[in-house]
Order: structure tokens, then C-alpha cells, then sequence
């Protein structure tokens, strides 16, 4: 790809058209597809959710040493911040001693020691893992939120993590995400290697649910 090209067109959209096919293979996946489509259950979604807050913590326990960069600054917005709507999340689904009732899968444990290891050795590979992560939930996680609330009776209580009560427009939060990705200062090889990360997180993310479909299915 030249200079030119990455000139013309923003950054963001580079990285959208270019990791479209991970994007759909993650939200293709058996897993999901069968929670969304009533084939799975209470207990699976219960089961994402437990793996959400492993990668959540890896990915927000990170943020305070990292606000002093001045290239990610700007996108470690406090709205964000998922992690405690996952601990209410879990209480709910699991009761007072969910944290001795969860454990991460092997894939969990991969996925979020690469978060952990970008955060301390490669900020912009950091970058790519709150971009996939945060605009996907922003995204496609609002619906994930309707069809559980309608499937198992939901209010609040058990999606937390997707009701995101802090950003009034959630369409607007993105297009200024995007703008603050388009502005960062990357050279053409660095926004080559972010747009391998961003796909390399969309292929942990397939990993995950092909975890949960197998450690359903040897239950």
C-alpha cells in the first residue's frame, strides 16, 4: 500500500475495511449464533460473561499507567470503563461469591495475557485491542443486550455491561474514536502492524467462542 493511498483514506477506514473478515467470522461464530438464535442458553451467556470480565480486567487494569501517553490519552475515555458493570453483572447472575465461582478458559488466559503484554512493550498494539473491544461493544453489543433482556427477562441487571449510561450518543462517541485514531501520529509500517493486531484480537475473540462451544460441550 503507498503513502498516498494511506493518505486519502482515513486511517479508521482502513482498518474497518481491512479486518471486515475477522469481523465476521467473530460475530459468526456457533457460540453466538446460538445465543442469539434461542439454541443456547442461560448459562452460556452466563459463561461469556464470566470470560468478558477476565479480558476487561486486563484491559482496564492497564489504563492508569498508560494515561500519561499522549497518543493514548485521548482515547481512554472513563465512559468506557466496563469493569465494574461486569462485577454487578456477575453478583446477579452468580450471587455474592462469583469470584470464587469463576475461572478463565485457557484461550481466556492467552487473550488476555497478549492485552497485558502490547500494554507493557507496544502502546499502539494496546490501541488495537480498546478499539476491537470498546467500538464492537458500542456497536453490535447493543443488540447482543436487547435479544438477552428479551430471551431471559433481563432489565438492567445481568447487561450492565452493554448499557453504556454514560454516552448519550453512542454513534457520536464513535466518529470521535475514529477521528482520534485517524490523528495519531503512526507511520505507515506502525498502522500496518495495528491493523494485523486489530485482526489478530477479532481471531482471539472466534478462539474465545470456540472455547465456550467446546467447554459446553463437555459438560
Amino acid at each position: 500500500m503507498s503513502a498516498s493511498e494511506t493518505d486519502v483514506i482515513p486511517f479508521s477506514r482502513l482498518v474497518r475495511e481491512r479486518t471486515a473478515r475477522g469481523h465476521r467470522s467473530s460475530e459468526s461464530a456457533t457460540f453466538m449464533s446460538d445465543l442469539m438464535t434461542g439454541e443456547g442458553s442461560r448459562q452460556d451467556y452466563v459463561a461469556l460473561v464470566e470470560q468478558h470480565y477476565f479480558i476487561y480486567e486486563a484491559l482496564e487494569s492497564v489504563q492508569p499507567a498508560m494515561r500519561a501517553n499522549p497518543d493514548l490519552s485521548p482515547f481512554l475515555s472513563p465512559a468506557l470503563t466496563r469493569l465494574p458493570a461486569l462485577e454487578s453483572d456477575l453478583e446477579y447472575l452468580l450471587g455474592d461469591d462469583w469470584r470464587d465461582r469463576v475461572a478463565p478458559l485457557e484461550v481466556t488466559r492467552r487473550y488476555a495475557a497478549r492485552i497485558l503484554e502490547v500494554a507493557a512493550t507496544w502502546p499502539a498494539g494496546y490501541i488495537a485491542h480498546h478499539y476491537t473491544r470498546y467500538l464492537g461493544d458500542l456497536s453490535g453489543g447493543q443488540y447482543i443486550a436487547k435479544v438477552m433482556a428479551r430471551r431471559f427477562g433481563f432489565d438492567s441487571n445481568g447487561i450492565g455491561f452493554y448499557l453504556f449510561d454514560q454516552i448519550a450518543d453512542p454513534a457520536a462517541f464513535k466518529d470521535t474514536y475514529r477521528a482520534q485514531l485517524d490523528a495519531v501520529d503512526w507511520s505507515e509500517e506502525e498502522r500496518e502492524r495495528v491493523i494485523d493486531e486489530v485482526m489478530a484480537a477479532y481471531d482471539m475473540n472466534t478462539e474465545l467462542f470456540v472455547g465456550l462451544s467446546e467447554a459446553r460441550n463437555a459438560a
